[in-house]
């Protein structure tokens, strides 16, 4: 999909990325190559030296990521795909006056490691450090900016695609586990029907000495981020389709 973008050029918008498409030029090759004016002489020139540019630059996410809008974030899920994290957070809820980060959960599509507050949190720093694309539903109002809070200096990837909204895009409304349970992602039948109220009560259950509830705590939040893959490779592929609805065969 990112070969088929030009939106990320200065002066392009959707409009003209689609008028580009209808013309047959369906990737950056195909433009470059072309021995035809596409829109203009001076506009050409200056698309041509940009998609130079986005070659160049094809796996440095930054450049992408300053060039496009969140709307566009999950164009880069595919070509990123393997530098992107799942990232999922517990908190204390305010109980009792207090509002703390309990538990961070990370899963890149292979391995899933999970923080815990008082134990190993502040390994977490270090540890999303690696990853250039963090997908989360409803990051952008609550985990990320919490995150920021509590790790005031943290470098997190600087791409971030919030299924909650690309979901509502898409027509799905409500919450990760209504959404869920309306494409037809099973959890294991310990944790169905949690949320994020069950997960303080956990946390306090932990606090006050009850070893099992933490196990609980850490299996719920490990849903939530492990069912992130399978909703974010829906929301791209049906993303894509209606984008490209009527042009050519494009790529991946």
């Amino acid at each position: 999909m990112l070969e088929n973008t030009f939106i990320h050029i200065p002066g392009i918008g959707p409009k003209t990325e689609k008028r580009i498409w209808e013309e047959g030029i369906y990737t950056w090759y195909d433009f470059i190559e072309a021995k035809r004016t596409i829109l203009s002489p001076s506009k050409d020139r200056m698309i041509r030296y940009e998609l130079e540019r986005s070659i160049r630059h094809k796996r440095e996410i930054r450049f992408f990521q300053d060039r496009l809008s969140s709307d566009h974030m999950w164009r880069l899920f595919k070509d990123f795909k393997d530098k992107v994290v799942y990232l999922d957070i517990e908190t204390s809820g305010g109980f009792q006056g207090v509002d703390e980060i309990t538990v961070i959960g990370l899963y890149d599509g292979k391995r899933v490691c999970t923080f815990v507050n008082g134990k190993n949190l502040e390994q977490f720093e270090l540890a999303i450090s690696s990853y250039d694309l963090v997908v989360t539903f409803n990051g952008s109002t609550f985990d990320l900016p919490f995150i920021r809070r509590w790790f005031p200096h943290i470098h997190l990837p600087p791409g971030h695609i919030d299924l909650r909204y690309l979901l509502n895009r898409l027509g799905f409304k409500g919450g990760l586990k209504r959404i869920e349970q309306e494409l037809g992602i099973q959890r294991e039948e310990a944790i169905q029907g949690m949320n994020g109220f069950d997960a303080v009560l956990l946390w306090k259950a932990h606090e006050w000495g009850d070893r099992e509830a933490l196990r609980e705590l850490i299996r719920y939040n490990t849903a939530d981020i492990v069912n992130l893959e399978p909703l974010m490779e829906m929301a791209y592929k049906e993303m894509r389709a209606r984008l490209l609805e009527g042009a050519a065969p494009l790529s991946s």
